[in-house]
């Protein structure tokens, strides 16, 4: 298991709705990284037992910036929702409560 695969946990206030909600936990992860990989994981560095793993990739876009409208080229980013097991939760996500 590498643990380099989970890159940050991605807290914005859709994925603290799916958390309180459905009890979902979204991932900026490596954009290599399988499902298998990713729940291994989140399983082994949170000690929650993972049901499902939604992975999405956004690809490579051109973003015009500046004065002068350059063109920037935004990276790829993977994301990846995991839904865990009834009970489980993953403490970091639990800011958005206090």
């Amino acid at each position: 298991m590498n643990p380099y695969i989970l890159k940050r946990p991605i807290i914005t206030e859709k994925s603290m709705q799916l958390a309180n909600a459905s009890n979902t936990y979204t991932f900026e992860v490596d954009r290599l990284a399988n499902k298998q990989q990713i729940k291994e994981a989140i399983e082994e560095l949170y000690s929650v037992t993972v049901l499902r793993i939604n992975t999405t990739t956004r690809n490579v876009s051109v973003k015009k910036t500046g004065k002068r409208r350059l063109e920037k080229q935004i990276a790829q980013v993977k994301k990846a929702m995991a839904t865990l097991k009834e009970g489980d939760n993953i403490e970091l996500f639990d800011i958005y409560n206090q």
